[in-house]
C-alpha cells in the first residue's frame, strides 16, 4: 500500500490544551480522504501542521516517505497544494492575475498552463473581472485552482463547502471527482458536511477531541451502515421505554422518529406499544447514513 501521508502519535499542545494526541492517519495514493470531526476537534491543527504552518509538540508525519524531522520534506511538500479555511486571493486581482502572483511566489519562471488552470476551475470566462465580484463558490474554485499551481498531486481542502449555495457545492464536488479520476489527485478533505461528503469520499477518518477514532473506506463503510427500521410514533419516550425492555438498539431522532436496529418483530413492538397508549403513525425500511454512523461512533443519541 502507497501512503501518500501517514501520521505516527503525533501531538500538538497549546499550553494546558492538547489539540491533537498520538494521532494516527493514513492516507492512501489516489485516495479521496474524508477527514470527519466537530469544530474544535482537531481537523485544522492537523492540516496547519501537515502545510508546515506549525511545528509538532511531539510525534512525526511522513509525507510521500520523508518524515517532517527530514531536510527532504520540504521539495516532498511541494507536491502538495492547500486551501486552509478560507481562499487566499487577492480581491482587487483578476482570477488570471491570482494565480501568475502564485506563479511568482513558487518561483515558476513563465506562465505556462494559467490558462489551462483557469479553464479546469470554470473560470476562463471571467476576463476582466475582480475577484472581489466573485462568488463564494467562485472563489473557492479560484483557491483550487491557486493550489494547483506548481501541478502538485495531493490537495488539502479545508471545509471546501463551508458556505456555498447548493449549485456552488455541487461543482465544487464535480471539480473534485475530476480532478481525482482524470488527474489522479489524493485529497485529503476536511468537512462537517457528511451528506455531501459521502457523495465524494473513498476513505474516511474520524477525529474527536484530538484522537483518530476510526478510520474506515467506503465500503467498509457501507457494510457498517446498517440497515434498520424507521418509526414515527406518538410518544417518542414510551417509545425508548419499550425498546429498551425490548433489549433493541436504537437510535432516537427528531419528531416522534427512531431508527431501530437488528431484526424487529413489529406485531409484539406494536402491541407493547398501544399497551401504553402510544401509536405507530408510520414504518419504513431505511438505511443508516453517513451521519448517523457517525453519532453512533461518537456515542451521541445512540443506545443498547
Amino acid at each position: 500500500m502507497e501512503y501518500v501521508l501517514t501520521t505516527n502519535g503525533l501531538t500538538k499542545q497549546y499550553r494546558n490544551f492538547k489539540a491533537l494526541h498520538d494521532f494516527n492517519m493514513h492516507v492512501e495514493k489516489g485516495a479521496i480522504y474524508g477527514f470527519v470531526g466537530k469544530n474544535g476537534a482537531g481537523k485544522t491543527t492537523l492540516i496547519r501542521l501537515v502545510c508546515g504552518l506549525q511545528e509538532p509538540t511531539r510525534g512525526e508525519y511522513t509525507l510521500y516517505g520523508k518524515k517532517n524531522t527530514q531536510h527532504e520534506v520540504s521539495r516532498a511538500r511541494r507536491r502538495m497544494g492547500a486551501v486552509v479555511e478560507t481562499p487566499s486571493v487577492y480581491m482587487e486581482l483578476t482570477a488570471e492575475e491570482n494565480i501568475r502572483e502564485q506563479y511568482r511566489v513558487l518561483g515558476l519562471p513563465v506562465f505556462d498552463g494559467v490558462k489551462e488552470l483557469l479553464k479546469l476551475v470554470g473560470l476562463s470566462d471571467t476576463g476582466n473581472k475582480k475577484t472581489k465580484n466573485f462568488s463564494l463558490g467562485m472563489r473557492q474554485r479560484l483557491g483550487i485552482a491557486i493550489a494547483l499551481a506548481g501541478d502538485p498531486d495531493f490537495l488539502v481542502l479545508d471545509e471546501p463547502v463551508n458556505g456555498l449555495d447548493p449549485q456552488g457545492i455541487i461543482e465544487i464536488r464535480e471539480l473534485i471527482l475530476k480532478l481525482n479520476r482524470e488527474h489522479q489527485i489524493t485529497f485529503l478533505i476536511s468537512s462537517h458536511i457528511l451528506d455531501e461528503l459521502s457523495k465524494l469520499a473513498t476513505h474516511y477518518g474520524f477525529i474527536d477531541n484530538g484522537h483518530m477514532v476510526k478510520e474506515i473506506n467506503a465500503q467498509e463503510l457501507e457494510a457498517a451502515c446498517r440497515k434498520c427500521m424507521r418509526l414515527k410514533v406518538t410518544d417518542a419516550a414510551v417509545l425508548a421505554r419499550v425498546l429498551d425492555r425490548m433489549a433493541l438498539e436504537y437510535t432516537i431522532l427528531e419528531e416522534g422518529q427512531a431508527d431501530v436496529f437488528g431484526n424487529v418483530n413489529i406485531t409484539k413492538l406494536a402491541v407493547a406499544l398501544d399497551a401504553e397508549q402510544c401509536e405507530i403513525t408510520s414504518l419504513r425500511e431505511h438505511d443508516e447514513s453517513l451521519e448517523s454512523y457517525y453519532v453512533s461512533l461518537m456515542g451521541g443519541g445512540s443506545h443498547e
